[in-house]
């Protein structure tokens, strides 16, 4: 199960020569992966680019009816090695992951591809998650492509262009026996729009056809001495052809007056917000027709030095709008002007900040200091429209400061004599009102949103498990994985030292694998990683080395953290994959014999007993805890439409939730600190009597019974219920119902009458 499908939209890859198709850009790439007579597709989800891989999927069909092989992979490196069918055979294939975080785990075959080269066009696609709103750590592909001489193409944002670069990047990569990396930003995979199609080709030649008749070049492998004659093709043989390609097909573009005066180099990914920056300033309409000279690199790397001498010929300034750090495309284009003594001064990082998501008010602010020194007349603060101005005025930041009383300031003042300068107070200013001061860019202080698990997410419960057991026992080093449970750092649970990587979870922390203590170390890995890296790198190093401590795998059902897709533990039925292999046959095939399995992760005690066990056991060797219950985001997604058919029927259903009585709640909240559920909140209390606020259920719950669960395994206060909300209620229900309605009513009017008399 996929985090959204694209069973009707995918229909729109069936459009044929001269139809125009409307869509979002993932679908685009799709499409032009198929109009360019590709052989296989190849990848491993993540964001911003899971959603190609699930459109691949739901595709399936219309990709067998084109001999179109696709396979998503045990992890990326698995996806880069498979691109190993179009070294010696005109094969055309594509791979997909999210970079870079993808592109590091698949380095060592993508450098062995770079190196020996390819015949067929081999195409990496991947998701550029830079800036702000990455959820990995903030590096460049171009890195990348510029160690290992890929080429990278970072098309303009629009259909026509995305098209046009996925098809262009097969003939790039087939022209000069070089695979291509193409990067798509989030903004590009999820914008819509619309082009002209072309009919979908069948493969000429095909994966059969290379299965029947064999092929072998002992040059392309890596071995001495080819691994220097490869060296020596890609300067004097790949890189010429390339470069030729490119100019020829004119895969760079030009706009606006080339004899302009000055003019911007930009990356064709940052060409939208460009333009609508030079909009704002009345340089620009909104077809794209500007007054300012621009070279737009959708091929990024290599750097045509022809096309950029002669788009600075003549200017006296060029602005380089680079996103992210370090500014290679800027050192490359300083380098190519100097070594021709072309005098053109190149601007970038010096306008620009140097990390961060360059938004179109950064662009704008940039374009205007540029515009200030070089042509003063474009940058007349009077013509900008108010907006803009706003945008680029200093905004002030109102201080309030307290007064303070004269004794105060007697005390605070620090004897000169005897304090040391570490021990110096801070000395409050006497003023008479709240101080305006000027800044530019202030720092505004934001309340904090940390990211956290999902309502009713299975794994909230074994990490406050964990928290029971420290607190039982003592604190434990903590070794952490990608996934969702990477959010127990954060609050409430605040638990986990490091994570190296997806399935890296046992192995960060096997250098603590000693004799000299007999505390165990904690290591935590979910299903998605545990097939994608752990199974090798974690458990079977344990199992090698003897590791003596414990490792907790999370098995929610899916992929969770990447939207949800099926792996080999998934207990759903898949028509096309191979699902419900149990994670405890593979730890205990590579020799783990201390297993235990827990099939209800929300039973908080049975998850502290085992965590305990595990951790104070006097059995020695590596020890494997698989706890397991379904991820409930895509439980929801499959029960709630279930229930809403089921009501619609007129069937009788029943929904859980749980609720706190404010009249026994005391107001110490150790239920939310426990838990951190989204759906716990607190609310004024309702006793005149007491002040602190009582916790209360909001109606997102979704009745996992964590809540209670913590109130009873911690020993904590009875305070909760639980509630069944009945549709369609058969008579039995509604008897129950004023059964109980009467025998609650009797209750109360007792203790009503009984409080009286006392009174």
């Amino acid at each position: 199960m996929a985090e959204r499908s694209f069973k009707k939209e995918v229909q729109k890859l069936r459009a044929k020569e001269g139809e125009v198709f409307a869509g979002e850009g993932i679908l685009a790439v799709t499409k032009a992966l198929l109009q360019s007579g590709v052989s296989y597709v190849a990848g491993y989800q993540g964001s911003p680019i899971s959603h190609l891989m699930d459109v691949l999927a739901d595709a399936s069909d219309i990709m067998e009816e084109l001999g179109v092989h696709f396979e998503s992979s045990a992890s990326e490196a698995t996806a880069a090695a498979t691109l190993a069918a179009s070294v010696n055979y005109p094969l055309r294939g594509a791979i997909t992951f999210k970079a870079t975080a993808g592109t590091n785990v698949a380095s060592d075959p993508l450098s062995n591809l770079s190196s020996g080269g390819v015949t067929g066009g081999a195409l990496i696609i991947v998701g550029e998650d830079y800036g702000e709103g990455s959820s990995i750590m903030q590096e460049r592909s171009h890195a990348f492509a510029m160690k290992s001489q890929m080429w990278l193409l970072d098309p303009r944002p629009n259909l026509p262009s995305i098209v046009r670069a996925v098809e262009k990047s097969f003939e790039l990569s087939e022209a000069s026996n070089t695979p291509v990396m193409l990067q798509m930003r989030i903004r590009a995979c999820h914008m819509h729009g619309h082009f002209i199609a072309r009919d979908n080709v069948r493969p000429a030649f095909t994966l059969a056809d290379a299965m029947n008749k064999p092929s072998r070049d002992i040059s392309r492998i890596v071995l001495p001495p080819a691994s220097f004659v490869h060296e020596d093709e890609k300067i004097n043989k790949r890189w010429p052809a390339a470069v030729e390609f490119i100019r020829r097909e004119q895969l760079n573009e030009f706009f606006g007056d080339p004899d302009g005066a000055d003019g911007l180099v930009i990356q064709g990914g940052m060409y939208n917000t460009v333009i609508r920056a030079l909009q704002l300033i009345g340089l620009a309409d909104v077809e794209g027709n500007t007054e300012v000279p621009l070279y737009v690199m959708n091929v990024a790397y290599p750097l045509i030095d022809e096309e950029l001498r002669g788009f600075c010929q003549g200017k006296a300034a060029v602005l380089m709008i680079e996103e992210g750090q370090p500014e290679f495309i800027e050192q490359e284009v300083n380098t190519s002007l100097r070594r021709v003594d072309m005098q053109t001064r190149v601007h970038g990082k010096d306008f620009l900040p140097r990390v961060g998501d360059y938004t179109t008010t950064v662009v704008l602010k940039a374009l205007v200091k540029f515009f200030d020194r070089y042509r003063p007349e474009l940058a007349v603060r009077e013509r900008l429209p108010e907006g803009v101005r706003a945008a680029l005025a200093p905004r002030p930041l109102t201080i309030p400061v307290r007064v303070a009383s004269a004794a105060e300031m007697a005390s605070a003042a620090p004897s000169q004599a005897s304090a040391p300068v570490a021990a110096l107070a801070p000395v409050p200013v006497k003023v008479t009102a709240p101080v305006a001061m000027e800044v530019l860019d202030p720092v505004m202080d934001v309340h904090a949103r940390p990211p956290s698990f999902c309502t009713g997410c299975p794994e909230r419960p074994i990490f406050t498990a964990m928290k029971l057991v420290q607190r039982e026992i003592g604190a434990h080093h903590i070794s952490c994985d990608i996934g969702c449970h990477l959010f127990s750092i954060l609050p409430p649970f605040n638990l986990g030292a490091t994570t190296m990587g997806y399935g890296l979870g046992w192995a960060g922390a096997s250098a603590f694998n000693t004799t000299e203590t007999s505390r165990r170390t904690i290591s935590i890995m979910g299903d998605g990683g545990f097939w994608h890296n752990g199974l090798t790198s974690g458990v079977g190093n344990a199992v090698f080395n003897k590791s003596d401590n414990v490792l907790v795998i999370i098995d929610n059902g899916y992929s969770a953290a990447t939207g949800g897709q099926d792996i080999l533990s998934s207990k759903a039925e898949n028509d096309h994959r191979i699902t419900n292999l149990p994670i405890e046959k593979a730890v205990r095939g590579v020799g783990v014999e201390w297993v235990r399995v827990i099939t209800n992760t929300y039973g908080i005690a049975t998850m502290r007993d085992t965590l305990r066990e595990a951790l104070t056991t006097k059995v020695s060797g590596p020890k494997v805890i698989i706890a397991q219950s379904e991820c409930m985001l895509n439980k929801q997604r499959r029960v709630k439409p279930l229930m809403r058919k089921l009501a619609g029927e007129g069937k009788r259903v029943v929904r859980e939730r749980f609720g706190v009585d404010s009249d026994t709640c005391t107001g110490d909240h150790s239920c939310i600190r426990l838990s951190g559920c989204p759906s716990l909140s607190v609310k004024d209390n309702p006793d005149p009597l007491r002040r602190d606020p009582v916790a209360t259920v909001l109606d997102s719950c979704v009745g996992c019974g964590v809540c209670g669960e913590v109130a009873h395994a911690a020993v904590l206060c009875p305070s909760f219920y639980r509630a069944q909300i009945i549709s369609n209620p058969t008579r039995l229900d509604k008897l129950s119902k004023r059964v109980a309605t009467a025998v609650i009513g009797f209750l109360q009017r007792r203790l009503a009458t009984r409080e009286l008399s006392h009174a």
